[in-house]
């Protein structure tokens, strides 16, 4: 219902307009940007009922207003839905407040069912036994599996219990997931019940703000109460679960840098119109991307835990099994996901035993020493490196139900976690795995690189003797002492 700014200003200029309690008087400047039938709103003004109105066919800011039942026309509220208006009086609200929509939930196809992509996989299994590690960047081809599998995730996790009523997932018994306002109430004596929720996935969108992201000022409140209220992003709603970005090589890098702050420190500050929060937004960061359309800058590769590569698959088995599952999937998605349902539950059990079992995990000195040193021969900047290697390896050794580390756990993981980090040029490769396994060999079994190295080197030199013998007769040699 869009009317003439020339309509609206023509009616309520004819209203007694006047301030009530913590609300502003609506003003000419204010009254063009409502839009609303002046008959709608007359109607409105007659039945004395309050209305929160939303944004226009054109996009721009509006302006809700009450209307009392003394003619006066009050700002009252904004409302962050599209296309909608809301009743506001009480009986109104209680109904909405009784009866609340329902979303129904669209299946997911079940992880275990993805063939292929081992190392995806892999990566995606230790960042949430351990979110420590600091996320997962994926990078490949179109058509991989790259969404599925981490939409795929998120449907396997099992439910976390926050704190009730609160904005934040905020847990209860860790003080390090627990919001101010949690943290003060268990303080005061007055622990907040718990309510079990399924693992919050959120998606990033690449039109997002920076507001939107880490949260901003509550319109609504400060225009219905005239005080300053925080309404909580994304960050908010992903703390204690994943906050996936699809295309993230195609994402503004300073929201990237926000978000990934956010990630490594487990920590959300905002400072904004006169509005200071610190919240906790401990989630994993999964990323995703096709690298033809672009590549990440050095200075943010090193920020995520691990990255995979992934390429089509050309194993023909493997291939039409998958065609086939997903071909079932589409026919009908819940006789599927209902079919694979009991492989789903158990590793669901399988993360949440090596949870409990991570701390149990052990890791000799000598395996973290060599570590290091091949993070120091690879010339890899800082220290997240070398503690990605030692958290992935064991987090894969409480996921397969062990508590000692090996040499073999840390060769399957130390590709995973030092590949990106081989790119110190934006105009290099991100894929360095062929060069950590080369000084992984040099480092951890000397024997075998020296005769890595010896045969390479009996090869060249045979190739440049085939070379020497089938050259033509008046052929150049090259210049003199070559």
């Amino acid at each position: 219902c869009v009317v003439r700014s020339r309509d609206a200003l023509s009616y309520f200029s004819d209203a007694a307009v006047a301030p009530r309690r913590n609300t502003h008087s609506v003003t000419a400047a204010s009254l063009a940007m409502v839009a609303v039938d002046t008959r709608f709103a007359e109607a409105l003004h007659r039945r004395g009922r309050s209305i929160g109105l939303t944004a226009s066919p054109l996009g721009a800011p509006l302006v809700a207003l009450r209307t009392d039942g003394d003619g006066s026309c009050l700002p009252h509220a904004i409302s962050l839905s599209l296309w909608g208006i809301h009743d506001r009086s009480a009986a109104g609200g209680a109904a909405a407040a009784a009866a609340p929509a329902a979303v129904d939930k669209l299946p997911s196809f079940p992880f275990p069912r993805i063939a292929g992509q081992e190392e995806m996989k892999l990566a995606l299994l230790l960042n949430v036994v351990d979110p420590r590690i600091g996320g997962v960047l994926i990078m490949g081809d179109r058509g991989t599996g790259k969404s599925t599998a981490v939409r795929a995730l998120a449907e396997m996790l099992p439910p976390i219990d926050i704190a009730e009523g609160d904005e934040f997932n905020s847990s209860v018994s860790d003080g390090e997931l627990m919001s101010t306002e949690v943290k003060e109430a268990i303080e005061a004596g007055n622990t907040p019940g718990t309510v079990s929720v399924p693992t919050p996935m959120i998606e990033l969108p690449l039109g997002a703000t920076e507001d939107r992201i880490c949260g901003t000022i509550n319109m609504e409140k400060a225009l219905m109460d005239g005080a300053k209220a925080y309404e909580p992003g994304l960050l908010a709603k992903a703390n204690r679960g994943i906050l996936y970005v699809d295309e993230v090589n195609l994402l503004e890098d300073s929201l990237v840098d926000v978000v990934l702050d956010s990630a490594a420190s487990g920590w959300n500050t905002v400072e904004r119109e006169g509005i200071s929060v610190i919240h906790p937004a401990r989630f994993i960061m999964i990323g995703s991307g096709n690298p033809e359309e672009g590549e990440l800058r050095p200075q943010l590769l090193d920020r995520f835990g691990l990255a995979v590569t992934v390429r089509t698959m050309f194993n023909e088995q493997a291939r039409v099994q998958l065609v086939l599952d997903r071909l079932d999937f589409e026919r009908d998605a819940d006789a599927f996901v209902a079919k694979y349902e009991k492989e789903v539950k158990d590793q669901t059990d399988k993360i949440t035993a090596a949870r409990e079992r991570l701390s149990k995990v052990e890791m000799d000195r000598d395996l973290k020493v060599q570590v290091s040193e091949v993070c120091s021969m690879l010339d890899v900047d800082g220290l997240r490196g070398d503690m990605v290697v030692n958290r992935a390896a064991r987090a894969l050794v409480a996921y397969e139900g062990r508590t000692k580390v090996t040499q073999d756990d840390v060769e399957r993981v130390i590709g995973l976690a030092l590949a990106h980090r081989m790119r110190k040029d934006p105009l290099d490769s991100m894929d360095g795995s062929s060069k950590v396994q080369m000084v992984y060999q040099k480092v951890f079994d000397p024997a075998a690189a020296q005769k890595a190295a010896e045969a390479k080197a009996a090869e060249g030199a045979a190739a440049a003797e085939a070379a020497k013998k089938n050259k033509k007769a008046g052929s150049w040699g090259g210049l003199p002492g070559q």
